[in-house]
């Protein structure tokens, strides 16, 4: 995107979470901890940063340059609490729109989420929708991309990680537009390796992670105001290859400041998935 056109986007200043530096690797319990024991070893800090509106340069968005891309995909889902629903057509659908926007030779979708923002229920809790993450994150590592592939592939994983792929996050509102705790997404060319702390996520059966991200002045953010249901914010979290192209880009849920009093809560779907290239 041209530097000149950025700085004339609508914008607004909003507070995102950053992880703060630390010496030692940090962790995060993804389940309920024992008494006296944190959550979380990282300590996180806002910082107020300028969000700029997107949707005048949407056309010039790349998966490869920036890293994210704004795509008008209508859904013929309706109720995405329907399982089977999602499992089935909505995978299907995404699949296909990757295949074409991507040129890839095969996409496989390996879950999804539901998020639901619940105003003062922390996340995980037992019999609450998954909430907005507010910190800087990215979903996958250096590590943790190839290992999504054997995890779900198994024996054929050594095969498939021979030739180039990518994670790519699929970010949709189930009811728009959206106005509520709005995604942020950084631009990949933005970001700097040094920017991304690896932590780990430690569940009862493995341990994942994930990286979340320090505050660097020259991140570039960007979203897409009042996002509606027949709308996809794609968003790469991994890519193999390490050339130039974009590999990580950060993202979270802020606060806007130009939300109106009374706006519902946000809704939203993400599907995440694997996209492998003939390359």
């Amino acid at each position: 995107m041209n530097a000149l056109a950025i700085e004339q986007l609508p914008h607004v200043d909003a507070a995102l979470s950053y992880i703060e530096p630390t010496r030692d690797k940090p962790r995060s319990l993804e389940y309920e901890p024992p008494p006296g024991v944190p959550r979380m070893t990282a300590v996180y800090r806002d910082h107020t940063v300028t969000i700029r509106d997107v949707r005048p340069v949407a056309s010039a968005l790349s998966l490869e340059r920036e890293g994210f891309q704004l795509v008008t995909a209508a859904s013929s889902v309706t109720d995405f609490c329907d399982q089977e629903a999602v499992q089935t057509r909505y995978y299907a659908d995404t699949v296909s729109l990757l295949e074409e926007l991507t040129g890839a030779s095969r996409a496989v979708v390996f879950d999804h989420t539901i998020r639901r923002r619940i105003p003062g229920a922390a996340d995980r809790t037992t019999g609450v929708p998954r909430q907005p993450v507010p910190r800087v994150h990215n979903d996958y590592t250096v590590k943790s991309g190839p290992q999504r592939v054997r995890d779900f592939f198994g024996k054929d994983a050594s095969d498939l990680l021979r030739r180039r792929f990518s994670v790519v996050n699929v970010w949709r509102p189930i009811r728009g537009p959206i106005q509520d705790a709005p995604l942020a997404v950084a631009d990949a060319q933005s970001v700097d390796s040094d920017d991304l702390v690896a932590t780990d996520l430690i569940y009862p059966d493995r341990t994942g992670e994930i990286y979340y991200v320090k505050f660097n002045p020259s991140h570039r953010w960007f979203y897409a105001p009042a996002m509606r249901q027949d709308e996809v914010m794609l968003i790469k979290c991994f890519d193999s290859a390490d050339d130039g192209r974009a590999r990580f880009v950060p993202h979270a849920a802020f606060v806007d400041p130009t939300t109106p009093a009374g706006a519902p809560p946000r809704e939203s779907i993400e599907l995440r998935t694997l996209v492998f290239y003939a390359e």
